[in-house]
């Protein structure tokens, strides 16, 4: 684990902080589908992921529930750094999106590491902006996008995850994320098909080059 740390965070962290993170985190694999994060919670730890992708939900009893953001390598949940400062149960249910491993750091160090390392405060403040900019398109995405739109957006964001234009996943899959029905995906999948932006396969669906 040492030196996936230094290697993964020597251009973000000071030595002195990465020599702490290598002492005091716990590494963890997990795997597609694994659900890392359940409302309702208190969140003792900081994940920094390693590699892979997450996918953070917010849930409502009555409306269902909604993908707000991804986080990727490198990066933390802004809304887990939140319940940390606050202690407060967590409000957001995170699923691995893919396989994958992070590191977990002592809540107790967030403000002691807040103070000292300028690389942390800068760190945290980015995963904050960056975040609040992916919730508030979300937010744009409900109010100002058709559900033609959410979905072919909610497709070039699993393609830059996978890195790949043929997305692995199902109907049902995006009806869940976009808190639709998987009939209006199947019909909005034909579309898009008819007008040569994917293809459909029975496993996969492609992005053609013309997105």
């Amino acid at each position: 684990m040492p030196h996936i740390i230094k290697e993964k965070y020597k251009h973000l962290f000071e030595g002195k902080l990465l020599e702490e993170m290598i002492e005091i985190s716990t590494f963890r694999e997990f795997k597609e589908g694994d659900k890392l994060i359940e409302i309702g919670e208190y969140i003792k730890k900081i994940p920094l992921l390693i590699n892979g992708a997450i996918k953070i939900i917010r849930e409502d009893q009555k409306e269902g529930e909604i993908t707000l953001y991804y986080i990727e390598e490198g990066d933390t949940c802004a809304m887990t750094l939140t319940c940390c400062i606050g202690e407060t149960k967590s409000e957001i249910r995170s699923i691995a999106e893919t396989d994958g491993s992070l590191i977990l750091i002592p809540v107790n160090k967030m403000d002691e590491w807040l103070v000292r390392y300028k690389s942390w405060r800068n760190f945290v403040l980015n995963s904050y902006n960056n975040r609040m900019t992916e919730m508030l398109s979300a937010i744009d995405s409900l109010a100002f996008m058709n559900m033609e739109e959410r979905l072919l957006k909610l497709l070039e964001e699993k393609a830059k995850i996978y890195n790949s234009l043929m997305i692995q996943t199902t109907h049902q899959e995006l009806a869940d994320e976009l808190n639709t029905s998987r009939v209006v995906v199947s019909r909005i999948l034909k579309t898009l098909e008819n007008k040569n932006i994917i293809k459909l396969n029975r496993k996969y669906i492609e992005l053609t080059q013309n997105t």
